[in-house]
C-alpha cells in the first residue's frame, strides 16, 4: 500500500513531481541497497499510471535524470550503485511490460550514445555497462529495415568497446559479448558469433596491458556456457587458452580454473582437452592456495573416484605420484575438503593393504614365508608394484602421512577408527622399517610413528633419544627434525631437555656439598659431548611453533636448568675476547655465540609464558645488558684497534643478538618504560664505544618500536614518557651524526650504510609522523633531519671554488649523498613533507638556521621538495621566510666580492622566481 500511495502522489499535481524526486535523490546515499527495488517500483508505477504532461515530467525529470546520473556519476560514489539498482529494475521491465522498451530507447538516445563516445574513460565505462544491460535498445515500432540498421549500429558499438583504450571499458565489452551471445545465440548470424568470440578468446584473453581484462574473459565465458548451443563452438576455441593457466596474475589463474570447473559442470567438453593434465599438475605443484584448492576440485574425481572400487583409488594414487609427486602431495593435502573423512580413512587402509602385499611378495620371493596374520585380498596393483620401486613406496608412505594428518582431528573424535588405524599401522611399522631402508622412506615412516602413541611403537620410540645422541655435529642430514617432532608429539620433550643439558657445560659445582650429592651415582656415557648438536636441537624447538609450545610447557625446573646451561656461553665469550688467540674455555666461538643467542631468546619466551608471575625472566635479559656493558663494551674501550680486529665478529654478533632480542621484547609488549629507557641508554653507550655501523638498522627499529609502544603501554608518570622521548631524540641525533661522519671519512662504506638504513629510517619517521604529530619528539626528529641536511649541503657549498658550480639543484640527485637519502625519505609522504616544511620554517624564523650559506642550503632543500611528486603550498611560505632573512645581509654583501655575495644574489633571484611562479 505504501508504494502505491507514493506512486499516486506523482499524479496528484505536476508540481509535486520535481519536489518528490529531489527528496528521494537527497536520501539515496543513506538508503539500503535492498530498498532501491521498492523506490524503482514507485517510479515505475507512477509512470504506468501517468499520461500527458505528468508522463512527460516523470520521463524527462525523473527517469532520464537517473539515466544521466547512471552514466556520469563516479563509480566510487555511494549513490552510483543505488542509481544502477533503479535502472536495472527498469531494464528488467522492458521484457514484461509494454511501452517500456520504446520509452528507454527514447530517453537513452540523447545520453547513452554520447556517453559511449565521451573522452572521460569512467563515463564511457558507465555508459558501456548500461548499454550491455539494456541491450538491445530499440523502438518496437520500427519496421524491419530500421530495426536491422539499429541493431547493426549497436553491434558496431559492441565491437568498439572491445577495442577501447581503457581496460574497464574493454572488460565491460567482454561482459556484453558474453551476455548477448548467450541470450541471443540462436538469433545471431554464425559469422558474428565467431568474430565476437574469436576477438575475446584470441586477443583479449592475451591482453598484456591489463590483467583485469584477461580476468574478465574467464569470468564471463561461463555465462556463454550456460547456453548448450554454444558448446560445439567453444570446444574448438577454448583449447587455445591452455597457457592462460600459467598467467603471472593469480586472479587470472583463479578465473581460468573457475571456467574449467564450469566446463566440467555443464559437460561442454573434457577439461583436460582444453588444458592438458600435465599443465594442471605443474600449477597444482607450485601455485597459491586459491588456485590449488580449485585445481584439486577440478581433478578430484579423476584421482579419487569415490563411486568406483577402492582398489581403483590406490591405482590412481600411484598414477598421480608417477606423473608428478609434488602435485600428488598438494592434491591429497586438500582431498579431505572434497569428500567425507571416512573415504580418506578408507584410502589410507587401501594404501596400507598395497604396501603389505608388496612386502609379502618380497618375503615370498626370498623364501622367508608367504603368509601374514590377517592377510588381506591382493589387487592387480599389488602384483605390479614392488618394494624395489623406492620412489613409489616412499610416495605412498608420504601420502599416508598427509592423509592421516588431514583427518587427524576427526579421528580424535572417532575413538574406534583411531584405535583400528593405530593398531594396524603399529603392527606393521617394524616390517616397514626393515623393508624400506632408503632415506626417502625413513622420513615418512618417522612422521607416521609420531602420529601414533609412543606405547604403540615401542621399538621405534625407545631408540629415538639414542639416535639423537649419536648424530654427528655439523651433519647436513635433517633427520633429527622428525625425531624431535616425534618426541614433542609424544609429550617427551623432557627427554630432549635432559639430552641437551647433558651435552652443554654447566657451572662448576661448589666444592662443598651434602653427603647425598656426593654419594649420587652417575652413569658414564661413552658418547662424546656434542654441544653444537644440542644447540641445533634447541634452535629447532624454538623456531617451530608447535614444538616451542611443547618446550615451554616442560617443567619449570628443567627449563631453568637449560637456561643456566646456555648462560655459561658468556664465560666462553669473555675467554675468547680476552685471549689473543681467541681460545674458548668450553665452547668454540660459533657454538658460544649460538648458545648466547638461544639464551637471550629463551629468556624472552619464558617471560612471555609466565608474564603473570612478574619480571622473573626479563631480569635475566637485563642482567645480560649489564654483562654487555661491564664485560664487552669495557673490553672494547680498553683495547687497541689491531687487537679488536681479531675479535670484531664476536663482539659485533653479541651486540646484534642483544639488540635484536630487546627489540622483539618491545614488539611483543614485554618491555616497560624502564626497560626501554635502559635500552636506549645502553644504545648510546654502544654508539660511543663501538666503531662501525652494523647496529644502525637495529637501533632505528628499536626507536620505531619505542615510539609505537608508548601508545599501548601505561606509564607511571608523564615525566617518564617525556624522559623516554628525550632519549629517543638523543639516540637519533647521535646516530645521524655518526652516519654523517662516516660519509666524510669513508664515502664507500657510507653509501653501503645509507642503502641498508633507508627502509628502517623511513619506517621510524613514518611512525613518529603517524602517532606523535606536533609533539616534542616529532619536532625534535624533524629538526635533527633538517640540521643534518643543512650542515652537509652548507659544507659542500663552502668547498666550491668555482662559482659556476653553484647552480640550484635540478632534482633530488643533485644533493650530496646523505641529504639525498634523508630528503628522499621525507618526500615519500605528503604528511611528512608538510610537517617538515613547518619545522623548517620555524627553524629559519627562530634563527636556529642563519647565515647566507645555511639559508642557501634551505633554499636547495625546498627546491628539491617542490620538484617532488608531493608538492606543498607550504614551500612558498618557507621560501618567503628565507627571502626575508636573506635581505638582512644585503648591505654586508655589497661591500665585498665573495662566495657569500654570489650566493646571496643567486638565491635571491631563485627565490623571487619561485615566489612569482
Amino acid at each position: 500500500m505504501g508504494r502505491r500511495f507514493l506512486s499516486s502522489l506523482f499524479n496528484w499535481n505536476i508540481n509535486f513531481i520535481k519536489m518528490i524526486h529531489g527528496t528521494i535523490k537527497n536520501q539515496l546515499q543513506g538508503l539500503q541497497k535492498s530498498l532501491m527495488v521498492h523506490i524503482a517500483e514507485v517510479y515505475f508505477r507512477a509512470w504506468k499510471k501517468a499520461s500527458g504532461k505528468i508522463l512527460e515530467a516523470i520521463e524527462n525529470g525523473c527517469i532520464q535524470d537517473f539515466l544521466y546520473h547512471g552514466v556520469h556519476l563516479p563509480r566510487k560514489s555511494p549513490v552510483h550503485t543505488r542509481v544502477r539498482e533503479v535502472l536495472s529494475y527498469l531494464h528488467r521491465q522492458k521484457e514484461v511490460r509494454q511501452g517500456v522498451e520504446e520509452m528507454l530507447y527514447r530517453l537513452y538516445k540523447p545520453i547513452l550514445w554520447r556517453g559511449l563516445k565521451a573522452r572521460n574513460s569512467e563515463v564511457r565505462s558507465n555508459a558501456a555497462l548500461l548499454f550491455v544491460e539494456a541491450f538491445p535498445i530499440r523502438d518496437p515500432n520500427f519496421n524491419a529495415i530500421e530495426m536491422d540498421s539499429e541493431i547493426q549500429k549497436q553491434f558496431e558499438e559492441l565491437y568498439s568497446l572491445l577495442e577501447d583504450p581503457y581496460p574497464m571499458v574493454r572488460s565491460t565489452g567482454i561482459l556484453g559479448v558474453c551476455k548477448i551471445t548467450s541470450k541471443y545465440w540462436e538469433m545471431l548470424p554464425p559469422t558474428i558469433l565467431i568474430d565476437l568470440l574469436k576477438k575475446v578468446t584470441e586477443e583479449l584473453a592475451f591482453d598484456t596491458s591489463s590483467a583485469d581484462v584477461r580476468c574478465s574473459v574467464f569470468k564471463c565465458l561461463p555465462i556463454i556456457l550456460d547456453n548448450k548451443l554454444s558448446h560445439p563452438l567453444l570446444e574448438q576455441l577454448l583449447p587455445t587458452l591452455k597457457y592462460c593457466l600459467h598467467d603471472n596474475s593469480e586472479k587470472v589463474r583463479v578465473a581460468f580454473v573457475d571456467m574449467l570447473l564450469k566446463v566440467k559442470a555443464v559437460r561442454a567438453a573434457k577439461f583436460w582437452k582444453i588444458c592438458p593434465m600435465e599443465h594442471i599438475l605443474v600449477r597444482l605443484e607450485s601455485d597459491s592456495l586459491p588456485v590449488t584448492r580449485r585445481l584439486v576440485g577440478l581433478i578430484f574425481n579423476s584421482f579419487l573416484p569415490v563411486n568406483q572400487p577402492e582398489d581403483v583409488w590406490c591405482e590412481r594414487c600411484v598414477t598421480l605420484l608417477q606423473m608428478n609427486r609434488a602435485a600428488a602431495r598438494r592434491f591429497y593435502q586438500h582431498a579431505h575438503e572434497h569428500t567425507a573423512c571416512t573415504n580418506i580413512a578408507k584410502l589410507i587402509h587401501v594404501i596400507r593393504h598395497c604396501l603389505n602385499a608388496c612386502i609379502r611378495r618380497a618375503l615370498s620371493a626370498c623364501g622367508e614365508g608367504s603368509e601374514e596374520p590377517g592377510k588381506e585380498n591382493v589387487s592387480a596393483l599389488d602384483q605390479t608394484l614392488s618394494i624395489s620401486d623406492t620412489a613409489s613406496m616412499a610416495g605412498l608412505l608420504e601420502i599416508v602421512v598427509i592423509l592421516w594428518r588431514s583427518i587427524h582431528r576427526s579421528m580424535e573424535n572417532n575413538k574406534e577408527a583411531r584405535v583400528y588405524t593405530v593398531s594396524k599401522f603399529a603392527s606393521m611399522l617394524p616390517e616397514y622399517m626393515k623393508a624400506f631402508k632408503d632415506d626417502r622412506c625413513k622420513t615418512p615412516l618417522s612422521v607416521l610413528a609420531s602420529l601414533m602413541p609412543a606405547s604403540a611403537v615401542p621399538t621405534f620410540s625407545c631408540g629415538v633419544i639414542s639416535t639423537l645422541r649419536n648424530q654427528e655435529e655439523g651433519t647436513a642430514d635433517k633427520s633429527y627434525c622428525i625425531l624431535l617432532d616425534c618426541l614433542c608429539s609424544w609429550g617427551q620433550v623432557g627427554h630432549i631437555l635432559e639430552l641437551v643439558c647433558d651435552s652443554l657445560p654447566e657451572e662448576q659445582p661448589q666444592s662443598k656439598g651434602n653427603s647425598a650429592s656426593k654419594r649420587k651415582v652417575r652413569v658414564q656415557d661413552p658418547c662424546p659431548v656434542k654441544p653444537g648438536l644440542a644447540l641445533v636441537y634447541v634452535e629447532y624447538l624454538l623456531t617451530h611453533p608447535k614444538n616451542r609450545e611443547c618446550l615451554l610447557s616442560a617443567p619449570q625446573k628443567k627449563l631453568n636448568r637449560l637456561l643456566k646451561a646456555l648462560e655459561t656461553s658468556k664465560v666462553d665469550l669473555e675467554s675468547i675476547l680476552q685471549s689473543p688467540g681467541g681460545s674458548p674455555h668450553h665452547l668454540s666461538e660459533g657454538t658460544a655465540l649460538r648458545a648466547f643467542s638461544l639464551h637471550c631468546r629463551l629468556s624472552i619466551h619464558l617471560q612471555h609464558e609466565s608474564c603473570s608471575e612478574g619480571k622473573v625472566y626479563l631480569s635475566t635479559l637485563e642482567d645480560t645488558g649489564f654483562w654487555l656493558e661491564s664485560k664487552v663494551l669495557s673490553f672494547i674501550q680498553d683495547q687497541e684497534e689491531e687487537y679488536l680486529k681479531l675479535h670484531r665478529v664476536v663482539y659485533q654478533q653479541i651486540i646484534q643478538t642483544y639488540l635484536t632480542v630487546c627489540k622483539d621484547v618491545i614488539v611483543v609488549g614485554l618491555g616497560d618504560c624502564m626497560f626501554q629507557t635502559q635500552l636506549l641508554q645502553r644504545s648510546l653507550g654502544i654508539m660511543q664505544t663501538v666503531k662501525g655501523f652494523f647496529y644502525v638498522s637495529l637501533l632505528l627499529g628499536i626507536l620505531k618500536e619505542v615510539t609505537r609502544s608508548s601508545l599501548t603501554q601505561k606509564a607511571d608518570s608523564e615525566e617518564e614518557v617525556s624522559a623516554l622521548f628525550d632519549l629517543v631524540q638523543k639516540v637519533f641525533q647521535q646516530m645521524l651524526e655518526c652516519m654523517a661522519r662516516s660519509f666524510r671519512k669513508q664515502p664507500e662504506e657510507g653509501l653501503q650504510l645509507l642503502h641498508s638504513v633507508q627502509t628502517p629510517l623511513h619506517e621510524f619517521i613514518s611512525t613518529v609522523q603517524s602517532w606523535h604529530v606536533d609533539t616534542p619528539v616529532h619536532r625534535g626528529v624533524l629538526s635533527t633531519l633538517i640540521a643534518a641536511s643543512v650542515v652537509e649541503i652548507s659544507h659542500r657549498l663552502r668547498k666550491v671554488s668555482d662559482t659556476k658550480e653553484l647552480t640550484p639543484p635540478e632534482g633530488l640527485s643533485a644533493l650530496p649523498p646523505f641529504s639525498r637519502c634523508l630528503i628522499g625519505i621525507i618526500i615519500k609522504s605528503p604528511n611528512v613533507v608538510r610537517s617538515f616544511l613547518d619545522e623548517l620554517k620555524a627553524c629559519v624564523i627562530s634563527e636556529d638556521i642563519e647565515g647566507i650559506v645555511c639559508l642557501t642550503a634551505v633554499m636547495h632543500i625546498i627546491l628539491v621538495i617542490n620538484k617532488g611528486k608531493h608538492k606543498s603550498s607550504k614551500v612558498k611560505g618557507v621560501a618567503a621566510t628565507v627571502h626575508r632573512k636573506l635581505k638582512a645581509f644585503m648591505e654586508i654583501t655589497l661591500e665585498e666580492d665573495s662566495l657569500e655575495r654570489f650566493l646571496y644574489e643567486s638565491s635571491s633571484r631563485t627565490l623571487g622566481a619561485l615566489l612569482n611562479s
